[in-house]
C-alpha cells in the first residue's frame, strides 16, 4: 500500500526510536549500579556511548544512497532486537561488562542510524500538513519510551530481583523481553509502513562522490555562520551542568546512605526518577514551549536558564537531608525534572535558530552532533569526580558548573520576537 493511516504506524515507529536510545543512556546506567559497577566506570563508558549521536551526522548521506528509507527502518530495527538479545547473554557471564559494553556501542550506532531513516521516512510518508499535524504524536510516544526504559522497565528490574535474589537473572529477563519486543516492532513495521512513491533505492556508489563533494560543502557553510565560535560554545556548555548531573543522578539515588547516597531500592528509583521525573520533564517542555510562543525567545531566555540551572540545589538539599519519604524525592526529583525540561526548550528553540536558512535540516543535523558531544565529554568525567569528593560537593560543584553555561548564554544573540507566535499563524 502507497498510503496508510498514520496512527496505524507513527505510534509504533517513534515508540520504537526513543527506547534504545533510553536503554544506551540511561537504562544501562542503572543495570551496571545494580550490578557493582563504580561510578566512574559507569559515567566513563555510558558517556562513550554517545558517540554515535555525535558523529551522526557524518554518516546520515548512507540513507540517501543504499537503499530505501522503509528498508533501513526494519533491517535496523531487527538489529536492535538482536542486540538487546545479546546483552542479555552477556549480563551472565565473568566478563559482562566489556563484553555487554561492546553490544551497547553496535545497539548504539543501529540507533543513531534508524533515527535518521525514521525521521527521513516520516517526511516521505506524509505531506506537510499531516507532518505538522503528527509532530505532537510523534513526541509524545518518544516521551512514553522514555519512561517505559526509565520507569516501568527499572521498577520491573528491581521487582524481579527481589523475586528471583538476583540482579543478574533480572536484568537478563528485562533484556530478553526488550529483544522479544524489538523483533515484534520490526515485524509489525515490516507489514504496516506504507510504501510512498517518494521513498525510492538511493542512486548507490554512483553517486557517492557528488554527494559527498555536497555534503562537504554543507558542513563548510556551516562553519561559515556568523559568530561561530560563539555557537559552538553555547551548544558545547549550555548543559554543561546537567551533562555531569544527569550521569550521577540513578547512582546517587541507588548507592545507601553511609556512601552519601539516598539507598533507595532500584524499583523506587523506577517510580521516582524514572516516572514522576519524566512525567515533570515532559510538562516542562510544553510548558516552556508555550512561554517562547507568547513571549519569543529573546525574553524568555534567561527565566529559561534560571528555571533550568536553579532547580540543580534540589539535588544539593537530597544529598544533604537523606530524607527517607520517597514522596518527598519524588517532588524534589519533580522540579528538578521540570526546570530541565523548561530550560531544553530554549536550547532546541536556538538551535532551530541556527540552523535557519536553505540547508536547515542539515544545519540543524549538524547542530544536534554538538549538543550530544556537549553531553558526553563532561559526562565521562563526572563519575570520577564524584568517587574523588563525594556526593555534596559534587552537586555543589553542579551549581558553579553553571557559571560557563551563563557566560554563553549572554553572548549569544538571538532575533527580537524570534518563536513567538504571530497573530495570524494557525
Amino acid at each position: 500500500m502507497s498510503t496508510r493511516s498514520p496512527w496505524a504506524w507513527i505510534p509504533s515507529l517513534y515508540f520504537a526510536q526513543g527506547l534504545p536510545y533510553v536503554v544506551v543512556m540511561s537504562l544501562s546506567v542503572v543495570l551496571y549500579k545494580n550490578l557493582g559497577i563504580s561510578n566512574t566506570d559507569i559515567a566513563l563508558y555510558t558517556s562513550w556511548l554517545y558517540l554515535p549521536w555525535v558523529l551522526k551526522p557524518l554518516w546520515s548521506p548512507l540513507a540517501e544512497l543504499f537503499g530505501t528509507k522503509r528498508s533501513w527502518i526494519a533491517v535496523l530495527q531487527f538489529f536492535v532486537g538482536a542486540a538487546l538479545a545479546g546483552v542479555a547473554l552477556t549480563i551472565p557471564t565473568d566478563k559482562f561488562f566489556q563484553l555487554s559494553l561492546a553490544v551497547l556501542w553496535l545497539m548504539a550506532f543501529a540507533s543513531a542510524s534508524h533515527d535518521i531513516a525514521a525521521d527521513g521516512f516520516y517526511m516521505l510518508a506524509l505531506p506537510q500538513h499531516s507532518q505538522a499535524a503528527f509532530v505532537g504524536v510523534r513526541s509524545t510516544f518518544y516521551r512514553l519510551a522514555n519512561i517505559t526504559g526509565q520507569g516501568a522497565l527499572v521498577y520491573l528490574a528491581g521487582e524481579l530481583t527481589e523475586r528471583t535474589g538476583s540482579a543478574v537473572t533480572a536484568w537478563s529477563a528485562v533484556f530478553w523481553g526488550l529483544a522479544g519486543l524489538f523483533a515484534v516492532l520490526a515485524a509489525l513495521h515490516a507489514f504496516v509502513l506504507p510504501r510512498p512513491a517518494a521513498d525510492v533505492p538511493g542512486p548507490g556508489r554512483a553517486a557517492a562522490r557528488g554527494l559527498v563533494a555536497d555534503f562537504f560543502a554543507v558542513f563548510a557553510s556551516f562553519f561559515r555562520k556568523p559568530g561561530i565560535l560563539v555557537i559552538l560554545g553555547f551548544l558545547l556548555l549550555y548543559r554543561f551542568p546537567e551533562a555531569q548531573l544527569l550521569k550521577l543522578a540513578s547512582p546517587f539515588l541507588l548507592d545507601p546512605v553511609e556512601q552519601g547516597g539516598l539507598g533507595l531500592s532500584t524499583k523506587e528509583v523506577g517510580i521516582a526518577y524514572g516516572t514522576v521525573g519524566l512525567i515533570a520533564l515532559t510538562l516542562g517542555g510544553l510548558c516552556g514551549g508555550w512561554v517562547i510562543s507568547r513571549v519569543g525567545l529573546k525574553k524568555a531566555l534567561w527565566p529559561l536558564v534560571a528555571a533550568m540551572h536553579v532547580p540543580n540545589v534540589a539535588f544539593l538539599l537530597l544529598a544533604m537531608t537523606h530524607p527517607t519519604s520517597l514522596a518527598v524525592i519524588s517532588a524534589a526529583l519533580a522540579v528538578e525534572q521540570f526546570g530541565y525540561g523548561l530550560g531544553f526548550t530554549a536550547y532546541l528553540m536556538y538551535m532551530i535558530h541556527v540552523a535557519d536558512g536553505p540547508q536547515k535540516t542539515a544545519h540543524y543535523a549538524i547542530c544536534t552532533g554538538f549538543m550530544a558531544l556537549g553531553m558526553m565529554i563532561p559526562g565521562m568525567w563526572s563519575g570520577w569526580l564524584q568517587d574523588a569528593i563525594g556526593y555534596v560537593p559534587f552537586f555543589v560543584w553542579v551549581l558553579v558548573a553553571t557559571v560557563p553555561s551563563l557566560v554563553m548564554t549572554a553572548l549569544i544573540r538571538v532575533p527580537e520576537g524570534f518563536g513567538k507566535k504571530t497573530e495570524d499563524a494557525p
